[in-house]
């Protein structure tokens, strides 16, 4: 049997559900934008990459406001986040050149969204082939680096 290590993670993975509060509030008001890899802070929205990557390179856009429904975000908020998404879009070309992206929002625990109370836009970079028989079989991701060495390359194309 092969096993993947990621040690790095176990933190994440540790304390995951024992934070309280909303988790991009929270983000937003701690200002610990090292250490919470947020790359970015625009006007309205933040772009932070995703703790729990499907790929690496995987970020998310979350308004200032904390919505649940993308109806109840002010049109200047959403258009902003669109704005970023084509950014990150560009930003993730230039580091990954990925084949492909996943770019969207899951409203409500039963569609999938993990912070189901503050809506965010996922920007997910795909590759062929990323979703290889580890992730389908085993339910498990291998990222070819630390987030860490994500957030230096993307930062950059934010500033």
């Amino acid at each position: 049997m092969d096993h993947v290590w990621s040690p790095w993670r176990y933190k994440y993975i540790a304390s995951a559900d024992r934070q309280e509060g909303c988790l991009f509030c929270r983000i937003d008001q701690e200002r610990k934008d090292v250490e919470n890899y947020v790359i970015y802070r625009a006007r309205l929205n933040l772009v932070v990459l995703n703790l729990y990557p499907y790929t690496s390179g995987h970020l998310m856009i979350a308004p200032y406001e904390h919505q649940a429904s993308l109806a109840a975000v002010s049109e200047a908020a959403t258009t902003e986040m669109i704005e970023l998404a084509k950014s990150a879009q560009l930003a993730l070309e230039a580091e990954y050149h990925p084949d492909g992206f996943n770019i969207g929002m899951n409203l409500g625990r039963s569609a999938g969204a993990g912070v189901a109370d503050h809506l965010h836009l996922h920007v997910v970079p795909r590759w062929t082939g990323d979703a290889n028989f580890v992730s389908v079989v085993g339910e498990t991701r291998v990222l070819p680096e630390d987030l860490a060495t994500t957030y230096e390359k993307l930062k950059k194309h934010f500033s």
